[in-house]
């Protein structure tokens, strides 16, 4: 798409204006400011750990350089510090990763070009720096977490019922909250601004609920319309839209980091990404109450009773779980293992921050600095989140396939039953010539044909003709001994040969139920299939 000149001097201008912003910050700013400790937590710590604290940690300092700490990182090794913030073309540590003429690190292989770039961007942006992890032998992370920190933080305050405060101008009060907005006015030495006439309060309620302008017929009906109850009947029309929904569910899209495709390099579609899309604003013009909303984002595939979509029955709650799947997907990760954990830590970051208001992705590395969260909690969760897996859920309603369902079972049954008469027919056939050609054999060879069942097939378990050999009905066989006899100690006999195979089954779909497992749609049935079922 080609941008109007306009326009493109526009966005020109805004990034130019957004770089400019940047600059005005100093190394030290930038080097606290959370957006940017945030991106240290989440790539560069992790990269150090990894790549560098062998042998610049905490058990081993090479050079005297130790990368554990930013102290340590300022202050270098033998031949002085290891970066300057905020200038990575004058750092030490880059012109080493990048191989150049004093040092290359690591001294076994280069850094792949990614990771290069996140510790240049690192140092250009001033070498922010989260919570330091205490070293070996001065106290462990766990040993000086505090939970009482819990006590302090917003997030964990039981709800408490709070009186209201009494400003001074009470004639300006229409609900209990407008006494908390005024007495805040009054401390300030504020006045409310005046009353909006009817031709803004229109267009402004009209804005923040739908975001769009009200049409010149609405403008004229509202201005016409003198009665005391005409505005709660416009909130009331707008929260009715369906623009309400689609307005505000764009601020919840932001939040689970909403987007059709990957990303990366080739930027794949996301399977399905808009059903996740409509389900929010659904579930905002439904005015489906929050509990229920987050249960859903949180365990939407194991509700027993999901809630479905009133017009068509499509089962809502599992949609809601697609939030955990729209994270940027790398089609070949060089470490699979590293891309894995970075999209549960992608995954974990969302759930924690949208949900709870608090940065758990912190505990990755360490214990929370601020947050009573531990790392033991960030990899317990984590665990949940590994144990799951991504697919294609089945929605539609049970009973809309209902009749289709069942005339498949009917034609099935019929099939079945046409096809053991059919296999039957063809067995009874084929024995009959196997059996004329075996008689036949055995008139010609005599008593070698007998020898050779009576030895070779019958007492090998393994031989091609072992059942037939045990099963025929031989002169030295018991006369008592029934076939159904002998075939039951056969089949015994080849239970028993296979329960002492050292081999063991991952899963025996052999009870009434799937157990713990889970099938989805009608394609599997209500229970494992028996042997000889179709």
């Amino acid at each position: 798409m080609k941008l109007p000149n306009s326009l493109l001097l526009v966005v020109v201008a805004t990034c130019l204006a957004c770089g400019a912003a940047t600059q005005r910050l100093s190394a030290d700013e930038r080097a606290s400011d959370p957006a940017y400790v945030e991106f240290f937590e989440e790539k560069v710590r992790p990269l150090l750990a990894v790549r560098c604290h062998e042998c610049h940690g905490p058990d081993e300092q090479k050079g005297g350089l130790r990368l554990d700490s930013r102290a340590g990182v300022l202050a270098g090794g033998d031949t002085g510090a290891a970066i300057v913030p905020g200038e990575p073309d004058e750092s030490l540590l880059v012109d080493a990763i990048r191989y150049g003429d004093t040092y290359q690190m690591p001294p076994k292989s280069r850094l792949p070009d990614e990771e290069v770039a996140t510790l240049v961007e690192w140092i250009r942006l001033g070498a922010p720096w989260g919570h330091d992890v205490p070293a070996a032998g001065q106290g462990s992370g766990s040993a000086d977490f505090d939970l009482q920190k819990r006590a302090q933080h917003w997030c964990f305050q039981p709800i408490q019922h709070v009186a209201p405060p009494e400003p001074r101008a009470l004639d300006w009060i229409r609900t209990p909250v407008d006494r908390f907005i005024l007495a805040r006015l009054e401390a300030a030495g504020l006045r409310p601004a005046l009353p909006a006439d009817k031709r803004a309060l229109v267009r402004r309620v009209t804005f923040d609920l739908i975001g769009l302008p009200p049409t010149p017929a609405e403008i004229a009906a509202f201005l016409a319309d003198d009665d005391p109850a005409a505005y709660a009947r416009l909130v009331d029309r707008l929260l009715a839209s369906p623009r309400y929904g689609e307005r505000w569910a764009r601020h919840w899209l932001d939040l689970v980091r909403f987007a059709e495709t990957y990303g990366h390099e080739f930027d794949f579609d996301i399977p399905n990404a808009y059903r996740y899309r409509d389900y929010v604003i659904r579930a905002l013009n439904d005015d489906v109450p929050y509990d229920q909303f987050v249960l859903e984002h949180v365990a939407g595939d194991l509700l027993p009773h999901p809630r479905r979509n009133r017009d068509d029955g499509t089962n809502q709650s599992i949609i809601a779980t697609g939030c955990f799947l729209f994270g940027e997907g790398l089609h070949s990760p060089v470490d699979v293992r590293q891309d894995e954990a970075d999209r549960m830590d992608n995954q974990i970051d969302v759930l924690a921050k949208t949900f709870l208001g608090l940065t758990v992705s912190c505990a990755r590395c360490h214990d929370h600095k601020f947050d009573a969260i531990s790392t033991k909690d960030y990899y317990a969760l984590a665990g949940y989140l590994q144990s799951s897996r991504y697919q294609q859920a089945y929605i539609d309603p049970p009973e809309q396939l209902a009749d289709p369902l069942a005339a498949l079972e009917t034609l099935h049954a019929e099939r079945q039953a046409a096809l053991v008469a059919d296999v039957g027919q063809a067995a009874a056939a084929s024995l009959t010539q196997l059996s004329a050609t075996l008689l036949a054999d055995a008139e010609t060879t005599g008593d070698a044909w007998q020898k050779y069942l009576n030895e070779a097939a019958r007492n090998a378990a393994d031989h091609p003709l072992h059942a037939w050999a045990v099963l025929a009905n031989q002169p030295d066989a018991d006369a008592t001994e029934s076939f159904s006899q002998r075939r039951d100690q056969l089949a015994a006999q080849w239970a028993a040969q296979f329960d002492e195979s050292p081999s063991t089954p991952f899963v025996a779909f052999d009870g009434a139920d799937f157990g713990e497992w889970t099938a989805t749609g009608a394609a599997f049935g209500d229970r494992p299939a028996r042997a000889g079922e179709a």
